[in-house]
């Protein structure tokens, strides 16, 4: 999860969440750290330079049905900051995007895992 200087979340759009809005995230390399894996990922699919500051989530997603493929994941969702707000998109995984106030992101047609990692934050911050 990505917040701007403005406080508004970053939302994406992959068609391999069955165009659900989500949150950018990747895959770990061999010997990185999970903090070198999101800034590397982050900056790949969106152009944004981020800084992980707090783990909010662990999530396991078992054959989710919204994913385009039979897989099982591991999500460690991160609240990471951003100083500059400029997305520039991939254009192969990810396919629009937008920066949102928390609670009007409650409204986006969101997939399980992403609405799990913002009703976490906003419990955090309420």
């Amino acid at each position: 999860m990505i917040i701007a200087p403005t406080g508004q979340l970053l939302f994406v759009q992959s068609p391999k969440w069955g165009d659900l809005w989500t949150l950018p995230g990747g895959h770990v390399e061999v010997g990185e750290l999970a903090e070198e894996a999101i800034v590397r990922e982050v900056k790949e699919e969106t152009g944004l330079d981020v800084m992980p500051v707090e783990m909010l989530l662990v999530q396991q997603a078992i054959f989710p049905i919204e994913f385009h493929k039979r897989k099982h994941f591991l999500f460690f969702d991160y609240l990471c900051v951003t100083q500059n707000p400029q997305v520039e998109l991939d254009g192969l995984e990810l396919q629009k995007h937008v920066w949102m106030n928390p609670n009007e992101a409650l409204e986006l047609n969101l997939s399980l895992f992403s609405r799990n990692v913002l009703t976490e934050y906003l419990a955090r911050t309420s």
